[in-house]
């Protein structure tokens, strides 16, 4: 890695500081309804909203009601996408004349883009139509990104709130976040990628005649629009097959930066937004300041794994699978940053990347997209961990754990290992009936330990709602697109109904004054221990099938062995 490089790093991790508190700010106000630079033009868009849907923005819900519309309106959401694409034959929009697509790989995308994970089971040029994808894709990548900033918002008034058990509403959450704080940034951020080169129409595609007098297809489309929300509210769904490494996708060094921050950006924000909430800055901080530290250590170790000269290419670096416009440093940190989000974008091969350069986004997934995580997503994961560290911490100073001035009790414990284990038994699960059945198997395209880390980053991806993949398996089957679909259902909605009802049962709590016993939790003590306790549970789960997976392979690479 050159100072070049290292420049880049250090431009990227400053903006992202940078512009956390400014944004952070930005959606307090448009979570409170509080007037902001745009609100003369966005309110009265917001109230005709409220009058069409019939909906009351002040009437406040319990947690059981504010699970349930999450459920029904990310379930109607799942319904339309499915009809969309099974009658897009029929629907204009279509130049190419693209058929349908099969009922179950229409089920998983439909799934996928429901659950903000926007795994692709297939090429997306070659596949959806333009109407599929912009009214349907698109529109699903805002209010699944918007699902999860509202979800957060609950579990942080849970957690402030006293004697009391109402959360809020969750349809004024999803029209403020997705009208006053998605829309807005998605709008400017498109324009700034238009003029870079993201193509940005409804032509259909152009025919050119190559420099050898071959024929080629030149794919066009409404591509700017998503993907500027795909990577605002860490989706990640490609409009075309290649996703980010595609030129009409990513075209330039400005627009390849402006991708990756932001990926974590609004992911970081949330962390300041967070601390207004709880009324203490210093909260917010300290939780940005481990998901940071998590990020670094990945990063650091992914870099020098893709630096070092590989064996089994005569001791070159690892070039294989990289966009060479953007070099092993970009795709290393676009690789970080998209798995430390829920994001899922691409900018280079994950499976061509050294087993221990490909092993740092496997874990960043594995720990369940808590470094930084997905938008809402990331940050209400990363506070059952604290719910965890506070009881732990509890039991060893022989005290009952608070957080932020409430007990916690067994009940929010037992809350808190749902939400972190539920996944995690859903991966392993899955992923070991995916190595021993033909239908699993078949669709390996490596053999060995490759193979494995193919099978498990695969259903990683899916239950942890990141969308990423190790390309070598071919997973457009009937096996991987229904069990998936069910693992995409279950990795979202047994975290979100958890961490719900534990806002509900600490709503109703009253607060207890700090005294010399109480851990504080926003000083350097508790940040280790937090750091200590996430990777704790990633390792104690996943370490065996890591070992048997990249480590192994590692192992074997420096022998001159590849798979």
């Amino acid at each position: 890695m050159n100072a070049r490089d290292g420049l880049q790093l250090a431009m990227y991790t400053g903006a992202l500081m940078a512009l956390t508190p400014w944004l952070g700010g930005h959606i307090l106000r448009a979570a409170n309804g509080e007037r902001h630079l745009l609100s003369r033009f966005l309110l009265p868009v917001e109230r005709l909203i409220y009058r069409t849907a019939g909906v009351a923005p002040d009437e406040e819900m319990r947690w059981t009601q504010y699970a349930l519309s999450v459920v029904w309106f990310n379930g109607m959401g799942l319904v339309l996408l499915l009809v969309l694409q099974m009658l897009q034959e029929y629907l204009p929009l279509n130049p190419q004349g693209l058929p349908s697509p099969s009922w179950h790989l229409a089920l998983n995308t439909a799934v996928s883009f429901a659950t903000n994970t926007n795994w692709q089971a297939y090429s997306g040029e070659a596949t959806m139509s333009y109407l599929t994808q912009s009214l349907g894709f698109t529109v699903q990548n805002f209010l699944s990104a918007a699902t999860g900033v509202a979800v957060l918002l609950a579990l942080t008034r849970g957690l402030v709130r006293r004697s009391t058990r109402t959360l809020g509403n969750f349809w004024a959450d999803l029209v403020r976040t997705t009208l006053h704080l998605f829309l807005p940034l998605s709008v400017l951020l498109a324009v700034v990628l238009v003029s870079q080169g993201v193509v940005q129409n409804l032509s259909p595609s152009a025919e050119a005649t190559t420099l050898e007098h071959a024929h080629q297809v030149i794919p066009l489309g409404p591509a700017a629009s998503q993907i500027a929300i795909k990577q605002l509210g860490t989706n990640g769904g490609g409009f075309f097959g290649t996703n980010s490494a595609h030129p009409f996708e990513n075209p330039t060094p400005l627009s390849n930066f402006l991708e990756m921050l932001a990926i974590l950006l609004i992911p970081s924000a949330l962390c300041s937004t967070y601390g207004h909430m709880v009324g203490s800055r210093r909260q917010g901080w300290a939780i940005w300041t481990v998901m940071m530290l998590l990020f670094l250590a990945g990063l650091g170790l992914a870099l020098w794994a893709e630096h070092q000269p590989n064996p089994a290419l005569g001791g070159l670096p690892n070039l294989e699978g990289k966009e060479t416009r953007f070099g092993i440093a970009n795709s290393v940190l676009w690789a970080t940053a998209t798995t430390g989000a829920s994001n899922g974008s691409v900018n280079a091969m994950h499976d061509s990347f050294s087993p221990l350069g490909g092993l740092v986004p496997l874990v960043n997934i594995l720990l369940g997209e808590v470094v930084f995580g997905g938008v809402g997503a990331g940050l209400y994961g990363m506070l059952m961990f604290v719910v965890l560290t506070v009881f732990m911490a509890g039991l060893l100073v022989g005290r009952t754990p608070e957080y932020l001035g409430k007990k916690v009790e067994a009940r929010e414990v037992r809350l808190a290992m749902i939400a972190v284990l539920a996944p995690c038994a859903i991966v392993l699960v899955s992923a070991a009936a995916a190595a021993v059945v033909p239908a699993g198997t078949g669709s390996l395209n490596n053999a060995g330990p490759h193979g494995l880390s193919e099978i498990l980053y695969a259903f990683a991806s899916m239950t942890n709602n990141n969308g990423s993949a190790f390309g070598g398996l071919h997973a457009a089957t009937p096996f991987y697109d229904l069990v998936g679909a069910l693992c995409m259902l279950l990795g979202r909605f047994a975290v979100i109904v958890p961490v719900l009802a534990l806002a509900g049962g600490m709503a109703s709590k009253k607060v207890s004054p700090a005294s010399t016993g109480t851990l504080r939790t926003d000083g350097g003590l508790f940040m280790i221990l937090l750091v200590g306790v996430v990777i704790i549970v990633g390792a104690l789960t996943f370490l065996p099938v890591l070992t048997l997976g990249p480590v192994i392979e590692h192992l074997l690479m420096l022998q001159g062995r590849v798979f």
